[in-house]
């Protein structure tokens, strides 16, 4: 392993941590409604939320906003980094940007819940697989409607996906990912196993 090998790895998670933390909802939400995210419907500053409470147009600017600020974060993190780590770079730059995303120090943790930010990490971390990953969850909630069903669905998926292309760390890394989607999704699957969860999109 290179010297610098674990320095570069917390170089690629603080990065994209930052990047991460930066809300699009909560910057979108106090642009159109002037209201804090957590003000409107669910509280979640996200894609889903803001669309549902602001108008597609809102929600595609906070979408938009969740995959740049992913794609910058794993950008920065291989410039800074791919000499040492490689293609590792934008597996801890993108985790980063999870984890800030779903936990900003400024919002005293309390973030999204990393569904955009995810896709994007895995797609550009694995990606062929990786947008089949997404493809598969998308799927599933045009299929049965149920948003936290694809949210996990992507992240567990990505899981073997990684494991099996880029080896244990990756995996790893995938698995504790999708141990956060669904801790952060679990109220939803309760829902969903009552039948009380809101379904969108179902097929009629």
């Amino acid at each position: 392993m290179h010297p610098n090998a674990v320095l570069a790895r917390l170089l690629c998670l603080l990065v994209g941590y930052v990047f991460g933390s930066f809300l699009t909802a909560e910057v979108v939400a106090r642009a159109v409604a002037g209201k804090s995210a957590r003000q409107l419907g669910s509280g979640n500053p996200g894609t889903a939320n803001i669309t549902a409470q602001l108008g597609p147009k809102a929600g595609l600017v906070a979408l938009a906003g969740d995959l740049l600020k992913t794609a910058a974060a794993c950008g920065v993190g291989y410039a800074a980094a791919a000499p040492v780590l490689g293609w590792l770079s934008i597996l801890y730059a993108g985790f980063g940007a999870v984890l800030g995303h779903n936990f900003p120090l400024w919002a005293k943790g309390k973030g999204g819940k990393g569904v955009a930010v995810t896709c994007a990490w895995v797609f550009l971390y694995l990606p062929v697989t990786g947008a089949l990953c997404c493809l598969a969850g998308g799927a599933v909630v045009l299929w049965l409607g149920y948003l936290p069903l694809g949210a996990v669905v992507i992240a567990v998926l990505a899981v073997p996906a990684a494991w099996i292309q880029q080896g244990t760390e990756s995996g790893l890394i995938l698995l504790l990912n999708a141990v956060i989607m669904i801790s952060r999704h679990f109220r939803g699957l309760k829902r969903i196993a009552s039948g009380s969860e809101h379904q969108f999109f179902r097929r009629k």
